[in-house]
């Protein structure tokens, strides 16, 4: 329907499938989900520059009169005109569960549907339909929690969230407010720098996620998308641990990596189905906490990262000019790189929370939650340690290869039975690099893992040379097939034959008297010489065989 709210017309819509309300009449406040705005533009918007929060960042383009202070005085403290601040940071990250149908309805939850066809009677609130629990809604919130290390509750409720906006039919969200299904857990964040960081998880509950409003299809109308309408959340509420935007950054992207571990939510920020709203506040190092601002749906690691660096410098200009922070909500303009004011912010009793009538207590039994517990996968601080202890990979290298579980499995197939740490480089060198050169992942990756291992096969066996191996990947990459075949009807087999090797080596040295002299002086500068070996070889001669060779014609 096309509702008109100023006159109270209303029209039929059924071409598009949307439901659509007057443009003109909508307020600032009344834009209560504004993940529309956000949805999607990490791919194709051009990201401001990381502002001046971040080490080694530059300044965002607003702000002017405080960027040129505001430096780092340490990796999270930022200096002031007045002195060192501290920023304080927590998150409520939105997840979307991973199930085939809605939290209290069978309607689909695939993405990608046309506009309203994914919606039940249920989902548009119609007279008389009443909610009923979707279990594996419930099975995946707690395995969840189980993956944060969390206190599962065997008894939780519903409440009803009230509020209005034309993408939210029933008038109020069915959420959890006092009871949640999962309480208190931690995250262990590792930094780039090698720090650790915990951060304490407040609660996870499950609620209603809302319909989507669509405001570029009309002039003066906007449509609403039910599609979304129903779907399960699950909101990760985090602690005020967080003190900048790396640690805020690198706390949400090992969420997501237990999340696709666990099987509970995809994380694909870019389809809006793993967001976080930010709460930001600064203070003087060791005072108490300031008022916080919330910056709304946000969808992208790196706009996180720049919206909490902005809002910082922000708030700080404000309080050394001798202001006050308001509690509001927020909105980050990517483009500009800039938060800007949404809302005042609600507290709870503005939404008038009480027990759903029509859905009684949530109970679960311990051996329920048990039985989830033991089919939990290995998570990627466990998968870590273990690539750590049995295939002696560097702790940088193991964090890189576990931090997607495509991946982890991807490494672990290719190194059965073979030197892990030469299939580990391969995997975080030339294959991944390949994969984000072409914008891929790795389970779209053109090279198996069963391809790559009987590559390090013919590599260790001395079969085929580095260099050669390159160039097998290659071929790989872009025409697929055996390994050993392509070698062998290409002939790219390494030539370790000394006698001509050593034909090379004679006419290399006999043209190049002057080098002769010098690789004995300065035995370094053999690496000359076994570059022009190889380049007459094709690459193809054994780089070993031509050292052990060179070092015998030269006397070294």
């Amino acid at each position: 329907m096309i509702a008109e709210r100023s006159t109270g017309r209303a029209c039929a819509s059924r071409s598009t499938g949307l439901h659509c309300f007057r443009e003109s009449d909508r307020s600032v406040t009344d834009s209560f989900d504004p993940v529309e705005q956000m949805v999607g533009r990490e791919l194709t918007l051009q990201a401001a520059a990381v502002p001046a929060i971040l080490p080694r960042s530059a300044p965002a383009a607003t702000c002017t009169a405080m960027s040129a202070q505001a430096k780092t005085t340490s990796d999270k403290l930022i200096r002031g005109a007045t002195g060192d601040w501290e920023v304080v940071i927590g998150m409520e990250v939105h997840a979307q569960v991973t199930s085939k149908s809605k939290l209290f309805s069978g309607a689909s939850t695939e993405f990608g549907g046309a506009p309203n066809s994914h919606v039940s009677l249920v989902d548009a609130a119609m007279p008389g339909m009443l909610p009923v629990i979707n279990e594996e809604c419930v099975a995946q919130a707690i395995r969840t929690g189980l993956g944060l290390k969390a206190q599962i509750n065997l008894k939780s409720v519903f409440d009803r969230k009230n509020y209005f906006y034309p993408d939210l039919p029933q008038g109020y969200q069915i959420s959890q407010y006092k009871s949640p299904v999962v309480g208190e857990g931690v995250v262990t964040v590792a930094l780039d720098d090698g720090e650790t960081v915990t951060v304490g998880i407040e609660r996870l509950h499950l609620e209603q996620d809302a319909g989507k409003s669509l405001h570029d299809r009309h002039p003066s109308l906007s449509a609403v998308d039910l599609n979304r309408s129903g779907v399960a959340l699950m909101e990760i509420v985090s602690k005020p641990d967080l003190r900048s935007a790396d640690e805020a950054m690198a706390f949400l992207a090992k969420l997501r990596s237990i999340l696709r571990y666990l099987g509970t939510c995809d994380g694909n920020m870019d389809q809006g189905s793993l967001r976080a709203d930010v709460n930001v506040s600064v203070r003087r190092p060791g005072e108490p906490l300031g008022t916080r601002c919330e910056i709304k749906n946000v969808n992208s690691i790196r706009f996180i990262g720049q919206a909490i660096g902005h809002e910082a410098r922000r708030q700080i200009e404000i309080i050394e000019e001798g202001g006050a922070i308001d509690q509001e909500t927020r909105l980050f303009d990517p483009g500009r790189g800039e938060t800007r004011s949404m809302r005042s912010k609600e507290e709870a009793h503005d939404y008038r929370y009480f027990p759903d009538p029509d859905l009684l207590p949530l109970e679960v039994t311990q051996d329920y939650v048990d039985a989830l517990a033991k089919q939990l996968p290995e998570l990627p601080d466990a998968k870590q340690a273990r690539f750590v202890s049995d295939f002696g990979l560097s702790a940088y290298d193991a964090a890189v290869l576990v931090a997607e579980r495509e991946t982890a499995e991807y490494f672990e197939a290719a190194a059965k039975g073979r030197d892990a740490k030469t299939a580990a480089n391969w995997v975080i060198n030339e294959l991944t690099g390949r994969l984000n050169k072409e914008g891929k992942d790795i389970g779209a990756s053109p090279v198996s893992a069963a391809q790559l291992g009987a590559m390090l096969d013919l590599l260790a066996d001395g079969t085929i040379s580095g260099k050669i191996a390159k160039d097998l990947f290659e071929i790989l990459w872009t025409e697929g097939g055996d390994p050993s075949a392509i070698v062998a009807a290409r002939g790219m087999k390494q030539v370790t034959d000394l006698g001509a090797i050593g034909k090379v080596v004679d006419d290399i040295i006999a043209k190049n008297p002057d080098k002769v002299a010098d690789a004995r002086t300065n035995p370094k500068a053999i690496g000359w010489f076994v570059g022009q070996v190889m380049k007459s070889s094709g690459g193809k001669a054994s780089p070993q065989a031509v050292n052990d060779l060179l070092k015998v014609k030269l006397g070294l």
